[in-house]
């Protein structure tokens, strides 16, 4: 007997159903609908909902959640004065607030379907207290979703009183990935330096590079060049992520064009965050207003792997958001004028297999047999369709169980001739219907 039998799921690339077998946490069986199956102690009939692989979060900042306000809210929206709040702010943290506040918004991810979260975490704090408690955090979770964490230098590495071995200690305790600022240091040398240390305390421990790179509005903020040719040069390709660039908006044409090589060279990662990136970019500027995000299109039309990421939830940088990739990768079509059907599809894989692979997930990632069963239920007729309608997924699987479940959302309406009827926001389309004439 098997813990879990999924009848009737229609695969991403596929118009033919499947019956999912999911035992000890893993898919053991994925056959054509109707196969003969064994016994289960738990059926869950699909009803054709769209199979998909769990979303990812590839960036956000789970020790800063749920601070907006507190202690003063960022007037002026910029990232200067988010981080001078966050600075006041930080003098206040405790283990169990950093915690409490983590572990709601993980909730929050989880119920929106995402079962891997990559979070950076403030080590500029001679205490490291947030990174303790998500340390301990990422534990108390494992069972459920994978976190991945960054030590991440909000006020630098060489800029900050000890920043260095504040970095190094970090390391020492076991996160997943290192991290740099170099944009904010002091000097255009110390922002160099601090790549340079970045990369080569990820060499010594083994683990991945995820720096904030170029967030700001200045053209000669060109860090995302060294940061890619460090990670050529030693060979550390895919291992390697820059997230924001939001300085490649403001590139010229012949430095963008020079640097697309660089980069697709290097094999390293690119992670924007439209929501916010929106909202704190061009605050200095009159009009016309810079949009303020990297160049995704031309990114990928290069080859180069690039992620969605949602960045933060109610903290000093951006007062809103919900914690569902779902949503930025909607954002995300418009900010990128990614629009057309087979460009939102690939927004879509933004908060997916690309967003796995900025994580290094590998084969622990996709709906495959042997794999560990992490997958979604979507009501939704192809990827196109749920980013369109955002719609929620009907089922999350982690590890084999169900671990949340969302009813449709149908809503009683009285039209014109007074008679009542129910439309259902997550009901199905026709496929096909973007082909008609």
């Amino acid at each position: 007997m098997i813990d879990l039998l999924v009848r009737g799921a229609r695969p991403l690339d596929g118009d033919r159903p499947v019956d999912l077998h999911v035992d000890a946490g893993r898919l053991v069986a994925v056959r054509p609908a109707g196969t003969d199956a064994p016994e289960a102690r738990q059926t869950l009939d699909a009803a054709g909902a769209l199979l998909t692989p769990p979303y990812v979060e590839p960036h956000v900042h789970l020790d800063t959640c749920l601070t907006a306000g507190q202690p003063r809210w960022n007037a002026s929206g910029t990232l200067w004065e988010g981080i001078a709040c966050w600075s006041e702010r930080k003098a206040t943290l405790t283990g169990d607030d950093v915690a409490r506040r983590a572990e709601e918004v993980l909730r929050w991810y989880a119920a929106n379907g995402a079962l891997h979260v990559r979070s950076h975490v403030d080590v500029t704090d001679p205490d490291l207290v947030a990174l303790d408690a998500m340390l301990a955090l990422r534990e108390r979770v494992r069972d459920v979703l994978d976190l991945q964490l960054v030590a991440f230098p909000q006020e630098g590495i060489c800029s900050f009183p000890d920043g260095e071995k504040l970095l190094a200690e970090a390391a020492r305790r076991g996160v997943d990935v290192i991290g740099a600022i170099p944009h904010f240091e002091d000097t255009r040398e110390d922002g160099v330096r601090s790549v340079e240390i970045a990369v080569e305390l990820a060499e010594r421990h083994g683990v991945r590079v995820d720096a904030h790179c170029d967030e700001i509005d200045d053209d000669h903020s060109r860090f995302i060049e060294v940061l890619a040719t460090q990670a050529h040069r030693r060979g550390l390709g895919d291992r390697v992520t820059a997230s924001h660039t939001t300085a490649m908006g403001s590139y010229n044409a012949a430095y963008s064009q020079k640097l697309h090589r660089i980069i697709a060279r290097s094999g390293i990662n690119l992670v924007c965050n439209p929501m916010v990136n929106l909202h704190l970019q061009g605050r200095l500027d009159g009009y016309p207003r810079r949009r303020g995000l990297t160049q995704v299109k031309e990114l990928l039309a290069a080859g180069i792997n690039v992620a969605f990421g949602g960045d933060d939830v109610m903290d000093p940088w951006y007062p809103l958001g919900t914690a569902n990739p779902l949503q930025v990768a909607h954002v995300g079509t418009h900010a990128t004028q990614l629009t057309a059907p087979a460009e939102v599809a690939e927004c879509f894989r933004m908060v997916t297999d690309r967003a796995a692979a900025v994580l290094g997930l590998g084969d622990g990632y996709g709906v495959a047999e042997g794999r560990p069963a992490n997958f979604l239920l979507l009501p939704a007729t192809d990827r196109f369709d749920a980013v369109r309608r955002q719609v929620a997924p009907s089922h999350v699987v982690s590890r084999g169980r169900i671990l949340a479940t969302t009813p449709p959302r149908v809503t009683a309406l009285t039209w014109l001739d007074g008679a009542t009827e129910e439309i259902d926001f997550q009901r199905r389309g026709e496929p096909g219907w973007r082909d008609a004439p």
